[in-house]
């Protein structure tokens, strides 16, 4: 069963009571809501179908199928978009135990189902209906289900608490960050209020200044394009491309034309600024014609300005002085960066409290990778552990595994 996207243009269509399922739903194992609804209208009046609970619902066409394969059982009933595709086993053939099969064959199913040379990231029904699939007996079947959905859960529970452990590490990260970067590290200096909300009070001796007083905007091209390619990430700032396993963009033909940036040089991606895409150069090389590139106009401690500039404060400010109707769009241009008024503690200072947030938050980024690794090795034990059941390597009973059997999937 396919999907498709009931007209945005009458509102009569949406805002209903029918789970619309986009790839973006497809975080969890089993669909019970999406974000987007679709009215029973909007339903009769677009390729939509109604695809009753216990379907297989799979992603069928989405940058994410570079990597992975979404798939996920529905609670409920649901419509789909075009990106979508249910399906719904013949008899005898258990839902749950084909989307284990899947999961637990992921990566071999993602070079055997996405066409080779395509632009475009998507599953070839032809090859995905082709497929062949070792089948056990449904008695069987639901004994590996229910053995893999008692470990699996074991597992799923300790992933997603060491996911909040790191995202609390984080919000700590942070919040250490943000107080020394505004407020530096004297508890007993004076202060001074500075006008600005998302900054508060700052130490007597701090100054404040427009953007434009302690920046200029650099715009100087590559005649040929040969430098190291630099991408500007709300993530990981400013890095080579190179250096990106995943990078969702696609390679001009030619780099000429584009800026060239220097060590120490202020990066903003235009249009995700508001996201926090934005960093200093710790490389010599080239962004895109889009970016704007910014230089010290005076003495500034590189490493303080990167704290200061992506803390979640600066961005919200950041976002303030953007423009675009919606969030999305939102573009933060130079004269609008120029505006945005930032502290400037003495150079001195500014070295002293990065040297504090490396040493305080040193341990807390020790934890955080131990803690990623660790999801890392959950993450393949788990999907071994579904392959070996599903394929039949190990059993889910203490007697022999019944008789494989050849069905079409």
């Amino acid at each position: 069963m396919g999907g498709g996207t009931p007209s945005k243009a009458n509102p009569q269509y949406w805002d209903g009571d029918i789970p619309w399922v986009s790839p973006k739903d497809m975080r969890a194992y089993v669909v019970s809501d999406s974000e987007d609804h679709i009215t029973q209208i909007g339903l009769s009046n677009s390729p939509c179908q109604l695809v009753p609970p216990g379907a297989l619902l799979m992603v069928v066409r989405s940058g994410i199928l570079r990597n992975k394969l979404p798939v996920a059982v529905n609670s409920v009933p649901v419509a789909l978009n075009q990106d979508m595709r249910a399906m719904i086993p013949y008899k005898d053939v258990s839902t749950r135990f084909v989307h284990y099969f899947i999961q637990g064959c992921e990566r071999e199913l993602l070079t055997r189902w996405c066409k080779e040379g395509s632009t475009v990231e998507s599953v070839e029904h032809d090859l995905l209906a082709g497929t062949w699939l070792a089948l056990p007996s449904p008695t069987e079947q639901q004994r590996i289900v229910d053995y893999l959905d008692d470990s699996t859960s074991k597992i799923d529970q300790l992933m997603a608490l060491r996911r909040r452990q790191i995202e609390l590490l984080r919000e700590q990260r942070t919040a250490v960050i943000q107080r020394v970067v505004t407020h530096g590290l004297n508890p007993d200096a004076f202060f001074k209020d500075s006008g600005l909300p998302w900054l508060g009070n700052i130490p007597q001796h701090w100054e404040i200044k427009r953007n434009k007083f302690i920046f200029r905007e650099v715009d100087v091209r590559s005649s040929d394009g040969s430098e190291e390619l630099l991408t500007v990430s709300h993530i990981t700032g400013v890095t080579p491309r190179s250096h990106k396993e995943d990078v969702n963009m696609f390679l001009a033909e030619s780099n000429e034309g584009y800026k060239r940036v220097e060590m120490g040089d202020l990066a903003i991606n235009t249009m995700w600024a508001w996201m926090g895409a934005l960093g200093f150069s710790r490389y010599k090389g080239i962004v895109s014609p889009s970016y704007n590139v910014y230089r010290f106009r005076r003495a500034g401690y590189v490493d303080y300005y990167d704290l200061l500039f992506r803390s979640p404060q600066f961005i919200g400010e950041v976002i303030r002085h953007s423009t675009g109707i919606w969030e999305s769009r939102l573009r933060l241009y130079p004269h609008a960066f120029f505006e945005i008024r930032s502290p400037i503690p003495p150079v001195e200072e500014q070295e002293a409290i990065v040297a504090y947030v490396e040493r305080m938050t040193g341990k807390t980024e020790a934890i955080i990778t131990s803690y990623s690794r660790q999801l890392e090795l959950l993450t393949e034990y788990r999907a071994m552990m579904i392959r070996e059941y599903v394929t039949g390597q190990r059993s889910a009973s203490r007697t022999i595994p019944e008789s494989m059997c050849l069905a079409a999937g």
